[in-house]
């Protein structure tokens, strides 16, 4: 069955307009490249204590050392000097996210709810998670986009949204309490590190940050990375509805992006959501990952019965007109799966997506040049 996957998976790179589009993410697997978290562990930051300053303050260094960082990622892309030249220094850039990261969850608006809860004192926010992070399952997934497989995904529990169709309902909403697992079990930053050591091993061509939804363990996976020293690529697999702290301490870590657009109509999306402004919230962070990087990224947008006009044709066309270099995964996968089968209240969604619905879809794509074969 490996084997299998393995001939689909060599096979994706064939193509040129795959090799062109995600020429770093290549450059990595093939250990050619250096992941981006790599080259922020060896970023300085010009402090000699971080423990004293402000929140503002550590923003403002924040800001002053992805300018370093920028042009060392430059030169090391470019081949005029090498990771290895770099020494380790006393304070890095991970390190000052790492430290923010953790400011943050005491008042925490890591995700555009900004609840503003301790969750260090076991206040809890929509996610209702604390500041202990939750792990379902990690393992090697051979479902995922084409060239992305297998990818080494982790799957945490907890979620900022609260799909009324979400097929991972189990652990995204109905995992129980911190006090009473249904599922899942604690992971510290040191062991977290050991289930991304162990899915490089077993061959993953990626970490894959997903849930639920990973915002909410934003904490625990940067402090992750500062006891992790694997080559490979960090993706970020996520609906989206990041804060724009969030983001920030996200960008200049992860390598690739593989975000859900799902809808474009926000009454809709609150709807099945309970998120507010979720277009505004999900196009602007979208766009932020694709102009901080490589332009790296496939959109996962899945269509829902009687959704295209309202909501899959404004996407594909924002899509061509803001990231045209990404891939977009027209999804055919719809189920309705926990609150809407049998449901009155969402009749209209209690069916699978027609052929006709596909066909329409995926032909508005072609005239717009959408690529979206290569990872379907």
């Amino acid at each position: 069955m490996f084997r299998f996957l393995r001939v689909n998976t060599d096979a994706i790179w064939e193509n040129p307009v795959v090799v062109r589009r995600f020429q770093h993410y290549l450059g990595v697997f093939q250990g050619k490249k250096s992941a981006r978290y790599l080259i922020v562990k060896k970023t300085p930051v010009n402090l000699s204590d971080l423990m004293d300053l402000s929140l503002s303050e550590m923003w403002e260094h924040h800001k002053q050392t992805r300018e370093r960082f920028n042009k060392i990622e430059s030169k090391i892309e470019k081949g005029q000097s090498t990771i290895q030249e770099l020494d380790n220094p006393e304070i890095s850039f991970l390190d000052l996210k790492v430290r923010i990261a953790k400011e943050i969850i005491q008042n925490c608006h890591f995700c555009e709810r900004r609840c503003h809860v301790d969750r260090t004192k076991k206040e809890l926010g929509f996610c209702r998670l604390a500041d202990k992070s939750i792990v379902t399952s990690a393992f090697l997934h051979v479902g995922e986009e084409p060239p992305l497989i297998p990818s080494g995904t982790i799957f945490f529990i907890g979620c900022t949204f609260r799909c009324a169709f979400c097929q991972n309902w189990s652990i995204s909403q109905k995992w129980g309490n911190i006090d009473n697992l249904n599922e899942g079990y604690f992971v510290t930053p040191v062991s977290l590190s050991k289930i991304m050591e162990k899915l490089a091993k077993e061959g993953a061509k990626n970490i894959n940050w997903v849930g639920g939804d990973p915002t909410p363990n934003i904490h625990t996976i940067l402090e992750a990375l500062t006891h992790f020293q694997v080559n490979i690529i960090q993706l970020w697999n996520s609906n989206m509805f990041v804060s724009l702290e969030g983001m920030e301490l996200l960008l200049d870590v992860m390598d690739f992006w593989l975000p859900d657009l799902k809808f474009f109509e926000n009454g809709f999306a609150y709807e099945m959501t309970k998120a507010k402004s979720y277009k505004e919230v999900a196009t602007r962070n979208i766009k932020k990952a694709y102009n901080n990087g490589f332009h790296e990224m496939i959109i996962r947008h899945l269509i829902m019965p009687g959704r295209v006009e309202a909501d899959t044709l404004p996407i594909l066309d924002w899509c061509a007109g803001n990231v045209e270099r990404a891939f977009v995964n027209i999804m055919a996968q719809w189920r309705p799966e926990h609150k809407i089968h049998g449901n009155p209240r969402y009749n209209t969604l209690d069916r699978r997506v027609s052929s006709q619905e596909m066909d329409r879809a995926r032909k508005y794509a072609d005239q717009l040049g959408i690529r979206w074969r290569e990872v379907h």
